[in-house]
């Protein structure tokens, strides 16, 4: 979120931090956790005779998925919600009435979920996280490509008006264009791979793995094991916000489906002859998974995960 108004005439500082939350002082790892009720912000210091507080939230607008409400594009969690922090009640003014244009426009599938709060006490984050579109481009433009934000923000913005409301979830079309036939089958039809037969059942490598059609983080090498039914098995989710359990009777069956909760895709089921600690088994087809190496962690976009592994 830095680098759209670093360039700008007029602004004199970008710097990223936190704000909105309970805990002085936090570090990155404490508000990844989603626990200290931060929010992961920007503050911009401008001068206002070269530049106007509606021409910023403009450039906002134009960033992010402003109809999630809980997090933005492969990011999910509360540190990811989207608001804008006013500091006086002319800012304020100026903010809703944005907002509720935006809103007026049509241009999006779904109502705006930011929030716009009064401004607490921002701090500022480690030396590490300023200005990383500079320091590491290459690694941005991976994240920014690889989440999917860049494409919806084309598909947003690359006409004054669409010619539908844009969704950040991707359509049938383009789905069916992006992942292979078995990937489509198995996330959109709620197909099942064959067992012993896919790519990830016997990956023993260190990482995460990804929802393919989101990039959502689903699951961890940590909590793979090998079940023996011959397909990718797991413990536990890395967040359990992240996936939603549903009743599944086909097949003259009772089973609980696991879907990926942001993009609704089908991933596999989850039973209860799991080991301990959880004593779940969250059986996941391979086609619906993409495997990101922990040596490929940062460059792709999850370098926040990579300390899931320094604490095992």
């Amino acid at each position: 979120m830095v680098q759209p108004f670093a360039g700008l005439e007029g602004v004199k500082e970008v710097l990223c931090g936190y704000i909105g939350g309970d805990v002085p002082n936090p570090t990155y790892q404490q508000v990844c956790s989603g626990e200290t009720g931060h929010y992961e912000a920007v503050r911009i210091e401008y001068d206002p005779s070269k530049i106007s507080y509606r021409t910023l939230l403009d450039v906002f607008w134009r960033q992010i998925d402003p109809t999630d409400a809980s997090g933005q594009f492969m990011d999910r969690g509360s540190q990811y919600r989207t608001a804008i922090f006013y500091l006086d009640e002319e800012q304020r003014r100026e903010a809703e009435e944005s907002k509720a244009a935006l809103g007026r426009s049509g241009r999006f599938a779904k109502d705006i979920a930011t929030e716009i709060l009064p401004a607490s006490e921002f701090y500022v984050a480690e030396e590490f996280h300023q200005d990383y579109y500079a320091k590491k481009p290459e690694e941005y433009r991976r994240y920014k490509v690889g989440s999917g934000r860049q494409a919806f923000l084309e598909r947003a913005w690359s006409t004054e008006a669409p010619d539908e409301p844009v969704s950040s979830i991707p359509s049938k079309e383009e789905l069916r264009a992006r992942l292979t036939p078995e990937q489509y089958r198995v996330t959109q039809e709620g197909a099942t791979e064959p067992p012993f037969q896919n790519e990830y059942w016997d990956n023993t490598r260190p990482g995460i793995y990804v929802d393919i059609v989101s990039g959502v983080p689903l699951f961890t090498s940590l909590d793979k094991f090998d079940s023996g039914c011959g397909w990718p098995s797991f413990t536990k989710p890395i967040k359990k916000e992240n996936i939603v359990e549903v009743p599944d009777y086909s097949h003259n069956m009772v089973r609980t489906e696991v879907k990926s909760a942001y993009a609704g895709s089908h991933l596999g089921h989850v039973f209860n002859d799991g080991p301990e600690p959880t004593g779940l088994r969250y059986c996941i087809n391979s086609a619906a998974l993409r495997f990101i190496p922990l040596e490929d962690l940062e460059k792709e976009g999850y370098g926040s995960y990579a300390s899931l592994f320094k604490k095992a």
